[in-house]
Order: structure tokens, then sequence, then C-alpha cells
């Protein structure tokens, strides 16, 4: 079945590896949360708190928002491709019936399809799962 796509299979692919470094940077940063313990020193909390705020901040991870200003530039037909490939690859559609998901995803037209996708935990593996479906 060939199916020409707006966006290249590359570009797919592309999104699916920084949806991957968005979960895995997701992951990391709930899983640090837990792990801090405070504990006090009575001697030290006499002394007032001097810091570098620059040294203090933690580097934040863009991977998302990078993620979602992609998808975010994305024109309808894109969006809506991009949609049915999540659909097809998360067993919601069969290959045989992409054209129709593709048709279903823009009637849909979600408000903020960035949102919608990134929302979805496996939204790597299902971007892949559907190119697989379609044999790119």
């Amino acid at each position: 079945m060939a199916v020409e796509l707006s966006l290249s299979p590359d570009t797919i692919r592309m999104l699916a590896q920084k949806a991957r470094a968005a979960s895995a940077a997701l992951d990391d940063a709930y899983e640090n949360r837990g792990e801090a313990e405070v504990e006090f020193d009575p001697d030290h909390l006499a002394d007032s708190h001097h810091h570098n705020s620059l040294a203090e901040e933690e580097s934040e991870d863009l991977s998302e928002e990078e993620l979602r200003e992609l998808i975010d530039d994305l024109n309808i037909d894109e969006a809506a491709e991009l949609v049915a490939l999540v659909w097809l690859g998360r067993g919601d559609f069969d290959a045989a019936d992409y054209t129709q998901a593709v048709e279903e995803a823009r009637d849909r037209a979600f408000a903020a399809t960035s949102t919608y996708l990134l929302r979805m935990p496996m939204l790597a593996d299902h971007l892949e799962g559907g190119l697989e479906a379609l044999g790119l």
C-alpha cells in the first residue's frame, strides 16, 4: 500500500526521537523528586543564606517545548496525518483505513494538536508503529 505523506518519514522519525527525549526527561524529573532528602544543620540555619542564583538554577530540558513548537508549526494536513499515524500505531485503525483516519483527524481538528499528542505516554512508539504499519 503506497501512501503519500505531507511529512517525510524522516521528519516523523525525528519527531518520534524528540518525543522519546521529552518523555525521558519527564521520567527523570519525576524519579529525581522522590530521591531528595531534606537535612538541616542547626549550626548553619542561623547563617544568612548566600547563593549564586545562576549556579543553582536547574537546567531546563527544552525537549518538550521544542517538540510542541514543531507540532504547532504544522499545517492542518500535516497535523491530521501525524494524528492519524499515531492512531494507526496505537491500533485504532488499520493501514487500509489510513485515509479514513486522516479524514477523521482533520474533521476533529484538535485545537492544540501538540497538547493532544504530548499527553500520550507512548507517542514515540505510536509514531514509529504508524510508519511501520504503512511500510515506511
